[in-house]
């Protein structure tokens, strides 16, 4: 990773598999030295250094990190019951994207591309995924 990039997106935390409405929405941030999500309410829901994070992508998209001994379920989207980002998340969000530090637009770091089935039923959930998985790979994180 370039060490003028980083990557912001908002994701879900799937912290119940069945209570959709326990699906929140996160901001999750990589910067060349860490890894960073954000509450609703802007509050830090772990920050770490890449190299410290461990986890997988499952076949279903979700991708399982380890940070400091808990693990967060990460998914592309949330359920129908999902709260919605908050304002704060997407002003912070625009923020990141104006930093002259970030990714341009639309770039994923990844070769991965979102299969039309996954853009038909999931609105590109995996893919998006998909790539947030190469681009910890890539900044030193230990993923299977």
């Amino acid at each position: 990773m370039s060490e003028q990039r980083q990557h912001a997106e908002i994701v879900h935390w799937r912290r119940s598999l069945w209570r959709g409405a326990l699906c929140e929405p996160v901001l999750l941030v990589l910067t060349p030295t860490e890894l960073r999500a954000h509450d609703r309410a802007s509050g830090i829901v772990f920050r770490t250094a890449p190299a410290e994070v461990s986890g997988r992508l499952t076949r279903f998209g979700t991708l399982r990190l380890n940070v400091a001994g808990r693990r967060y379920d990460l998914v592309g989207r949330g359920a129908d019951l999902s709260p919605a980002p908050s304002a704060e998340q997407e002003r912070d969000l625009a923020a990141l994207r104006r930093s002259p530090a970030s990714a341009p637009a639309g770039s994923t770091g990844s070769t991965n591309s979102t299969g039309a089935v996954d853009q038909l039923l999931n609105a590109g959930a995996a893919g998006r995924m998909r790539a947030w998985y190469a681009r910890l790979n890539t900044a030193g994180a230990r993923l299977s």
